[in-house]
């Protein structure tokens, strides 16, 4: 904060203050706001009746329980003192800031994550430890979709999606953040909503899935991010060409992945590859994303960022091709930029597994 000119931050609701304090905010209407001066103590602003979910460390912050016939703005506005540069969470509701605004009119307003960003993109022991237990767990129902062991072949994507979710809580998450199924010419559809198309023979299947994993007693989880795809019986001779070029692409770019590399050469390296290999506009997002406690967060790794990666970044490693109307592939994974190089947090096997069933 000092270095950056703030003299106070505010964090609300997301992903900050769990990850700051280890408590998360219910988004209501009721204001929870984290108020974090540059110099003095940090000072938790919760609805009373929520008190009883917080777990006060006296040594980081303390709490004040505020009551129903109590504006909670005004408390929050008297703690920034004479805060002239104000970083306020991202995903704080606009009410609040709109009325923090104008109880503070001589104050000029930030984003928190110019804070906080560059903070959480750089991940410890501790929570690169639990991005590897999210990996290993998903690597697992990835295995099983490979294996055959997922029936597919006359069900629904949206079927198979609720198969999945509930293995991804089997094997431990929290919560599922999101399971997409994509069969036949669905799969060119990034972010297809999994629906009541039945998987057939000579249908690819794209399935992209992912929680999060609770890190011990922490109060925060870290995410879990894959994507794998398997064809309904041998693919014809253009899948198989499209996915051979998409998983030397995707290994390039987990290699070119080293700590000092701009964030925007990694995604030209697999950009470059693909559209070499004969497939120049089918790639049409950035090549990932940042994880953590939240599933997209920095660094990105797309054209534009000049960013370099250091050591305990966390990101998303995904190119894909999409031929609309036809089909699509996307290979995914999770890998933590480290002094010794790049190192994949999922193993899964990255071909195209031919399935049966």
């Amino acid at each position: 904060m000092a270095t950056a000119g703030v003299d106070v931050t505010m964090v609300s609701v997301g992903a900050d203050l769990p990850w700051l304090t280890g408590y998360r905010a219910m988004p209501l209407e009721r204001l929870t706001m984290l108020v974090v001066p540059v110099d003095g103590e940090a000072t938790m602003f919760v609805p009373r009746l929520e008190v009883p979910r917080v777990t006060e460390r006296a040594d980081v912050f303390r709490v004040v329980g505020w009551d129903e016939t109590t504006d909670p703005v005004a408390l929050v506005a008297a703690a920034t003192g004479a805060a002239r540069s104000i970083a306020i969470g991202d995903q704080t509701w606009a009410r609040f800031l709109v009325d923090l605004q104008a109880h503070l009119p001589g104050a000029g307003w930030r984003r928190a994550s110019e804070v906080l960003g560059p903070l959480r993109a750089v991940k410890d022991e501790a929570e690169i430890e639990g991005l590897q237990q999210a990996a290993s767990a998903v690597d697992r129902i990835a295995a099983q979709l490979q294996a055959g062991e997922i029936p597919l072949v006359g069900r629904t994507e949206a079927a198979v999606s609720d198969d999945l979710s509930r293995r991804i809580v089997a094997e431990g998450h929290g919560q599922v953040n999101f399971a997409i199924v994509a069969a036949g010419d669905n799969a060119a559809s990034p972010h297809h909503h999994a629906g009541s198309r039945v998987i057939e023979p000579g249908h690819i299947v794209l399935c992209d899935f992912g929680g999060t994993f609770p890190l011990g007693d922490s109060g925060v989880g870290y995410c879990s991010d894959i994507t794998r795809c398997v064809h309904i019986g041998e693919p014809p001779a253009e899948v198989a060409e499209m996915y051979a070029v998409l998983q030397e692409a995707q290994a390039r770019a987990v290699a070119a992945a080293v700590v000092g590399a701009p964030a925007r050469e990694v995604d030209d390296v697999a950009r470059r590859l693909i559209a070499d290999g004969g497939y120049d506009g089918l790639f049409i997002h950035r090549l990932g994303h940042g994880i953590g406690v939240e599933e997209h967060e920095d660094p990105y790794l797309v054209a534009g960022n000049d960013a370099p990666l250091v050591a305990g970044n966390a990101f998303s490693i995904e190119p894909g091709i999409y031929a609309e109307g036809r089909w699509g592939a996307r290979i995914e994974d999770i890998v933590v930029a480290t002094d010794h190089g790049p190192r994949a947090l999922n193993t899964a096997d990255h071909g195209l597994a031919v399935v049966d069933a």
